[in-house]
């Protein structure tokens, strides 16, 4: 079931503050489908998903070429799939605000020299939460 963005209900964005890893899919040069486990962060009002990772990994460089991805969290019968075009940020604000977020909700990640982010701009939830 597609949910209204303007107004997600409370229950929904707890789901996506609690501790869960989810499942990223991007698009290969090819068009074929990579997915990949990942710990990821969403930031309500700006409708923006974002998963910290190297600059050389296979999700960066699907990122880069843009198009859409899709993150997607299980947990029993609650699921939430978030959708929208593809970014890589590679600012070292963009960079550290991610961090920042992912810290919150898993643990700070090891330092890195060549981290990135992959961004997600929603335009599109569904699931039940």
């Amino acid at each position: 079931m597609a949910l209204d963005l303007s107004s997600l209900e409370p229950a929904v964005l707890e789901f996506l503050s609690e501790r869960h890893l989810a499942v990223l899919v991007t698009q290969r040069a090819d068009g074929s489908p990579h997915v990949v486990a990942v710990g990821f962060t969403y930031e309500p009002t700006t409708r923006v998903v974002r998963v910290i990772t190297r600059a050389g990994s296979v999700k960066a460089a699907n990122a880069r070429r843009g198009g859409r991805a899709a993150v997607s969290q299980v947990d029993g019968p609650r699921w939430l799939t978030l959708e929208g075009p593809v970014r890589l940020a590679t600012e070292t604000d963009e960079v550290s605000r991610a961090v920042a977020a992912y810290a919150e909700r898993y643990r700070m990640p090891a330092e890195r020299d060549d981290r990135v982010v992959v961004e997600i701009a929603v335009d599109r939830i569904l699931g039940r939460a």
